[in-house]
């Protein structure tokens, strides 16, 4: 079994045990999220898909993503007007966002939850979580622009 087979049956697992019944629709849209090398958006999977699954609608992918987020497989990243994206890797990580072309991809880096008590001591908030992103010029992008040139 590969690690891509353990974790989509980890998934499959969880599921089951949380009461969500498994339709081919749903196995489908798990295992192209699992295999996924970038945080896909809802239309990103629908478009990927709808060749296998003629019938399945774009709202039947929102709801499972729905169903997924609240359950904790994945975790859904928002970034002002446009789509949201969908990230398996719900471990503690960062992002970093070209902001040519709109990748976003992860990093790891130590957690910085000594932010999260400094801000509480300053601010009297109770925090809950933070998100850090950072933006640049992916590689291909500046290969791209570097052959316009």
């Amino acid at each position: 079994m590969t690690v891509s087979d353990h974790m989509l049956q980890e998934a499959v697992d969880k599921l089951k045990s949380s009461g969500v019944r498994i339709t081919p629709q749903r196995h489908a849209v798990l295992e192209f999220l699992l295999n996924a090398e970038t945080h896909p958006t809802a239309d990103d999977i629908y478009k990927a898909l709808e060749g296998k699954f003629p019938n399945m609608s774009v709202a039947t992918v929102y709801n499972n993503l729905r169903v997924f987020r609240e359950i904790g497989l994945v975790r859904e990243l928002t970034y002002g007007d446009s789509s949201s994206r969908f990230d398996c890797n719900t471990s503690k990580h960062y992002h970093i966002i070209c902001e040519s072309c709109g990748k976003i991809v992860d990093f790891h880096y130590p957690s910085l939850d000594e932010v999260e008590s400094l801000a509480e001591q300053i601010t009297g908030f109770d925090v809950s979580h933070h998100r850090m992103e950072v933006y640049g010029v992916c590689h291909e992008c500046k290969k791209d622009k570097k052959q316009i040139v």
